[in-house]
């Protein structure tokens, strides 16, 4: 059997092959039990327990593959989705919440250029060519720069936080996640042109409609895996007089779970809780009474 014949019939499933989001990818795939073993030889594998076939692709070709109906889901960036110019052929189920990063400006720390109307009319280098040119296009008309006045915007596929140190640009548009790279280079960011991070995309106009139910299973599935990464249970005992103060600091998702105990007058308190807030709220639930204060960690959830 070929493999058109093998992945016939199965929704195809885009995964960034390599880069800052593959490893996340794989790690979420895992979580919602989508199994499969990857031969390095290849770039499609089919998923043990599903009629899935994953297809593994550049990131910033997955939004044409997806958008044209090739592939019936993937993940990328959203600021892939925006460079490929691929917003009205694709919807965003999801935001998954990880390879959050920032497409910023950014100039030499210790050069002239203090802003970004210093760098308007100058040489920019960058890897994001669409969105770059689109951002400066603003710019120029705003400054009433045409003709050889407006900002040169020149493309080069990698490495572009050297291109100011090796003289040809006075500027970069470049992602920043940490900002150990910019700064190494001796670059700060002067602008902010789009945050992003990874999405869940289907095409706005899909080829194959009897996968619906699967893509919906799927998305299902994902999205419980990244609530379970966002949220955690907290349960504690508090008097029942003190249960309305209680739930405005934990009211959960939906509401709090409220069960009575055996000692007259109090009761059980469970809800779920942002992972990044949880110091803050134990330290109101201990103020307003609240005891055996216990924190949960969720492996996966359905919301």
């Amino acid at each position: 059997m070929n493999l058109t014949d093998s992945v016939d019939g199965r929704l195809l499933f885009a995964i960034p092959k390599k880069g800052r989001l593959h490893d996340k990818c794989v790690s979420i795939l895992a979580g919602a039990d989508i199994q499969f073993r990857k031969n390095d030889r290849l770039d499609v594998c089919l998923v043990k327990n599903h009629p899935i076939a994953l297809v593994f692709l550049p990131a910033a070709d997955i939004p044409s593959f997806v958008g044209q109906g090739n592939v019936d889901l993937g993940i990328t960036g959203h600021d892939v989705i925006l460079e490929a110019k691929m917003q009205e052929h694709i919807t965003e189920v999801l935001r998954l919440g990880f390879g959050k990063c920032k497409l910023q400006v950014q100039v030499p720390e210790t050069g002239p250029i203090k802003s970004v109307q210093d760098l308007a009319g100058k040489r920019v280098v960058t890897s994001f060519e669409v969105l770059a040119g689109e951002y400066f296009g603003k710019l120029d008309a705003d400054l009433g720069l045409s003709g050889e006045k407006q900002t040169h915007i020149e493309y080069v596929g990698g490495s572009v936080e050297a291109a100011c140190a090796l003289g040809l640009a006075d500027g970069i548009v470049d992602l920043v996640e940490s900002g150990d790279t910019m700064r190494a280079a001796g670059l700060h960011a002067i602008a902010t042109v789009l945050e992003t991070e990874a999405v869940l995309i289907k095409s706005s106009v899909p080829k194959h409609t009897a996968l619906e139910p699967l893509i919906a299973q799927i998305t299902s599935r994902i999205a419980g895996v990244v609530a379970a990464s966002k949220y955690a249970i907290c349960q504690y005992n508090i008097r029942r007089d003190r249960v309305p103060e209680a739930v405005t600091i934990t009211p959960g998702r939906r509401a709090a779970t409220i069960a009575p105990l055996e000692e007259e007058g109090w009761v059980e308190v469970s809800s779920m809780v942002e992972k990044k807030k949880i110091a803050d709220i134990m330290d109101e639930l201990m103020k307003i009474g609240a005891e055996d204060i216990l924190i949960f960690g969720l492996d996966n959830c359905r919301v």
